[in-house]
C-alpha cells in the first residue's frame, strides 16, 4: 500500500519507519531544511532505539522517501497520515493550527479520493473542523473521509509498541475508510492483534482518556508514598501488593519524582480544558496534576532537608531526559529540580547517555554547572549523588566504585533504583521515595 505521512516529528518518523518497514511505500514530508536533510541521509533527528537502522534499511530499499513538497506528498497516495504537532497553548489548549494548515494544504492539492487520518494527539470533534476544512478548500466533488487512528507509542519503546500494539484503534464514519483500515493493518490483525473500530469522537476521546488515567496511576501512587514515608511503610511492597490485582496490574506503580515528556502533562490539561468547555469538571486530573507538580517542589525540600545548605557543595545529578531511552527533556523533573539547585549556587555536575546537547540549550555550561561523558567521572569529590532518571546503567553502577569516588557516600534517589537495604550494607547514606 502507499502512504503518506505528513510531519517527521516523533510520531510521524515512527509510523513512517515502521510501516515501510512492513513493505509499504511511504513517502513522508517534512519542512524543516535541517531535518529534512538529516532523514535523506537515513539519520533520525530524535534519538529513539532502532529508528535510525529502520530508517537506512528501507531507504536503502526505497520503500520511504522525504519530500518537503506538500503537492508530491498528497498525491503520492490515498492514505494520508496526519502527526503534525499540536503544541499546549497558554490556557492549556490544544494549539490546532498545524493540523489546520495541513488540512488546507491537502485540500487545495488533492485531486482523487483521500483517506485522511488523525495520528496526532487531538481534542475530541477535531475530525470535524478538519472535515470542514477540506470542504472548504477543497475542488468540488473529490471524495474523502477523515479518521482518527490515535498512537498509543511510548518513547524508548516505540517501535516495539507500534509493531506489538495492545490494540489499534481507528474511528471512521464510512464503510471505505473501514475496508482500507482493515487491509491497512492486516498483517497485524493475522497476528491476532486487536482492532478496535468505533466512531472519530471515540477514538479521538480513547487516546486522552487512556494518557489521563496512566497519569492518575502515577501520581496516585507517588500520593501512597508520602503517607508510607510518614508511617515507616515500603512503597516497594504496597506498589508489588496492589499490583498482584489483576484489576490494578503493576506497570505504572513506580513512586518517584513524577512524570513529565511530550504527552502525559499536555494531554491531562487538554482533557481538563476539553471537559471545562463541556461543563463538566475533571476534579480527579486536576488533582492528578498538582500531585504531579508538588513531586519536584518535594524533592528539592528533601535534597535540603538532607545536605542542609546547597551552595558549594558538588553536586553530581544522573539522569536528565524525563525517562530513559530517550533524549526528550520536555517537562523533565530535572528541568526544575536543576534550576534550584544552580539558584541555590550548587556546584553541579550533570550526566545523561543521551539528552545532554539538549538540556545544554536550557542550561548552557558555567563554571558551577557543567556536563560530563562519563558517570562516575561527575562523582570525584562528591558531596552527594541525586539520580532523577532511572537509566539501566545506573542501576548497574559499581556501588564500591561509586564510594571511593564521593567525598561522602550520600545518594538521594528520586527514582528508587537501588535496593536500601543493600545500600545500608555498602555503608551509603541513602534515601529514596516512599521507603
Amino acid at each position: 500500500m502507499k502512504i503518506t505521512v505528513i510531519g517527521a516529528g516523533y510520531v510521524g518518523l515512527v509510523t513512517a519507519a515502521c510501516f515501510s518497514d512492513i513493505g509499504n511505500e511511504v513517502i513522508c514530508v517534512e519542512k524543516d531544511t535541517n531535518k529534512l536533510e538529516k532523514l535523506k541521509n537515513g539519520f533520525s533527528p530524535i534519538y529513539e532505539p532502532g529508528l535510525t537502522e529502520k530508517l537506512k534499511r528501507n531507504i536503502e530499499a526505497k520503500r520511504i522517501l522525504f519530500t518537503s513538497s506538500m503537492e508530491e506528498s498528497i498525491n503520492f497516495s490515498d492514505v494520508i497520515f496526519l502527526c503534525v504537532g499540536t503544541p499546549q497553548s497558554d490556557d492549556g489548549k490544544a494549539d490546532l493550527s498545524q493540523v489546520e494548515e495541513a488540512s488546507r494544504q491537502i485540500a487545495i492539492n488533492m485531486s482523487s479520493y483521500k483517506l485522511i487520518i488523525e495520528k496526532s494527539t487531538v481534542p475530541v470533534n477535531t475530525h470535524q473542523w478538519v472535515e470542514r476544512t477540506i470542504n472548504r478548500y477543497a475542488k468540488k466533488g473529490i471524495d474523502f473521509d477523515v479518521a482518527s487512528n490515535p498512537e498509543f507509542l511510548r518513547e524508548g519503546s516505540a517501535i516495539y509498541d507500534f509493531t506489538n500494539p495492545d490494540r489499534i484503534v481507528v474511528g471512521v464514519e464510512s464503510e471505505k475508510a473501514k475496508n482500507i483500515f482493515r487491509d491497512l493493518y492486516k498483517q497485524f490483525t493475522d497476528k491476532g492483534f486487536p482492532l478496535l473500530i468505533t466512531t472519530p469522537a471515540t477514538a479521538e476521546l480513547i487516546k486522552h482518556a487512556s494518557n489521563s488515567f496512566l497519569a492518575t496511576k502515577i501520581s496516585y501512587i507517588n500520593m501512597v508514598s508520602d503517607l508510607c514515608e510518614k508511617v515507616g511503610a515500603d512503597i516497594s511492597m504496597v506498589a508489588e501488593g496492589m499490583g498482584f490485582d489483576k484489576r490494578i496490574g503493576k506497570p505504572f506503580l513506580n513512586a518517584g519524582i513524577g512524570y513529565g515528556g511530550s504527552c502525559f502533562p499536555k494531554d491531562v490539561k487538554a482533557f481538563i480544558k476539553m471537559a471545562e468547555e463541556q461543563g463538566v469538571d475533571f476534579g480527579i486530573l486536576k488533582e492528578t496534576e498538582k500531585i504531579n507538580s508538588e513531586r519536584r517542589k518535594n524533592f528539592i525540600d528533601k535534597i535540603e532537608e538532607i545536605l542542609w545548605i546547597n551552595k558549594d557543595k558538588n553536586v553530581a545529578v544522573w539522569g536528565l531526559a524525563f525517562k530513559p531511552n530517550t533524549d526528550d527533556i520536555r517537562e523533565a523533573p530535572a528541568l526544575d529540580i536543576i534550576k534550584d539547585l544552580n539558584l541555590s549556587k550548587a556546584n553541579l555536575r550533570l550526566y545523561d547517555p543521551v539528552a545532554t546537547e539538549n538540556f545544554k540549550r536550557i542550561f548552557p555550561e558555567t563554571s558551577s554547572l557543567k556536563y560530563y561523558n562519563d558517570m562516575y567521572e561527575t562523582l570525584k569529590d562528591a558531596d552527594a549523588l541525586i539520580i532523577l532518571t532511572e537509566w539501566n546503567d545506573f542501576a548497574a553502577a559499581d556501588l564500591e566504585k561509586i564510594k571511593k569516588l564521593m567525598k561522602l557516600p550520600i545518594i538521594i534517589d528520586g527514582r528508587n533504583i537501588f535496593d536500601p537495604e543493600k545500600m545500608k550494607q555498602n555503608n551509603f547514606e541513602y534515601y529514596s521515595i516512599g521507603r
